[in-house]
């Protein structure tokens, strides 16, 4: 895993941004690569041999509502970060529909700042959907 800088990003996934939409920071995979943008989290799925085809998919930072961390063991694990996503479109709806996404990263990658980032954003998901300012214990 290595980050790719903006204008490498910008050059690959320019076109599927949104209007104003500002890219954060990004980082390639074997084949795949995240993208951090200031609205959503988009990652291209590289498919078939060639990989000359790629699937893409966004999540929007305000339906993340859980972030889990593992840490890599001893031999070849890979470290991991699962984001589960609410997937209806209204947040305060009566039933809830979520979904996960799993992105591992090498044993290398300090992927803390990232968990810590994102599990602020799904803590005040949570607060916002629960119409509550701050948990006080």
């Amino acid at each position: 895993m290595s980050e790719v800088t903006p204008e490498e990003i910008q050059k690959q996934f320019g076109k599927f941004l949104m209007e104003d939409e500002k890219i954060e920071r990004g980082y390639k995979l074997v084949r795949d690569m995240i993208v951090f943008t200031d609205t959503r989290i988009i990652f291209m799925d590289r498919q078939n041999v060639t990989g000359k085809k790629a699937a893409y998919r966004s999540i929007y930072f305000m339906s993340i509502i859980d972030v889990a961390a593992e840490t890599a063991g001893f031999g070849i694990d890979d470290s991991e970060i699962v984001i589960t996503y609410l997937t209806n479109v209204h947040r305060q709806g009566l039933t809830e529909q979520h979904a996960e996404v799993k992105f591992e990263f090498p044993k290398s990658f300090d992927f803390t700042p990232l968990y810590r980032f994102l599990e602020n954003i799904a803590y005040q998901n949570r607060l916002a959907i629960n119409q509550l300012t701050r948990v006080e214990y």
